[in-house]
């Protein structure tokens, strides 16, 4: 019975032995020594669960990892305050030039964030905020042309009939879009949430532009790296630090995963 189950997710399991290989083998590295570290071994000689106390001794990750959740946390907050209601007239409401609106927002998805760098960068130094991780949060609340096209391909999916009853009863668009959409909307919020909470995590382009000048401001994935190449010896600390960094993020997936997936399967049900 226990060989039947296994062939019959033997692709599964391969999968999985894949994805946790390289992660099992950077916590064991984490716990060897420094020398051990540069060796061929896949299990420590000696556990040194201390590398992790060192990391904080060493390097100011506590105020890398506020300034990490204050930024994706912000980010995601405001992203879904003013993408929610966008993707919402572009799904369900009715107006002249809806399709060139969302046609101009797929081109923004195409575009790349190198294109607009020296303007805005310009932009943000005019207003004295660069040093900061605000340029990479005020931004959110203008939206995100891909959250935005995500929540209003999971918008289509919404039957109309629900809106129409509510537009009888004397709803005014608000009130149908925080009465009826968002409960009705919660996987698709929950989706779109985590891909920008995700990405401000590890976002590493932005912060290297707006806050390299400030350590104050760096976040995980620049103090990342600059741990990295001051300590490009120690990898059992390198490493250390890197599954410090991954930790938080793992947690949350694992505990939103269930709204995430079905979020991103129920998007683009209808086009």
């Amino acid at each position: 019975m226990r060989l039947a189950w296994i062939a019959r997710h033997s692709i599964a399991i391969a999968l999985t032995i894949m994805f946790l290989a390289p992660v099992v083998y950077l916590v064991l590295l984490s716990l060897m020594t420094s020398n051990q570290a540069l060796t061929s071994d896949y299990w420590p000689n000696t556990w040194h669960p201390e590398n992790y106390l060192r990391v904080f001794q060493v390097t100011e990750l506590p105020r890398y990892l506020l300034n990490t959740v204050i930024y994706a946390v912000a980010a995601t907050v405001f992203m879904l305050i003013s993408s929610v209601p966008a993707a919402y007239a572009l799904a369900k409401l009715k107006f002249r030039g809806r399709n060139a609106l969302f046609l101009t927002i797929i081109c923004v998805m195409m575009l790349p964030p190198q294109v607009v760098t020296v303007p805005l960068y310009l932009m943000w130094a005019r207003y004295g905020l660069t040093g900061s991780i605000w340029p990479l949060i005020v931004p959110m609340l203008f939206g995100d042309a891909f959250s935005i096209f995500l929540l209003r391909q999971f918008l289509l999916t919404i039957p109309v009939e629900y809106l129409d009853a509510a537009r009888v009863d004397g709803c005014g668009e608000w009130r149908v879009l925080l009465r009826v959409v968002l409960p009705m909307a919660r996987p698709g919020i929950a989706a779109a949430g985590l891909f920008q909470f995700f990405f401000a995590w590890n976002d590493y382009y932005g912060p290297l532009l707006y806050t390299s000048e400030n350590e104050n401001a760096w976040t995980l994935s620049l103090g990342l790296a600059s741990f990295h190449s001051v300590h490009h010896v120690d990898w059992n600390l390198v490493t250390a630090a890197t599954v410090l960094t991954m930790a938080p993020i793992i947690i949350v997936f694992f505990f939103a995963q269930r709204a995430f997936v079905q979020g991103v399967t129920l998007t683009g049900v209808k086009g």
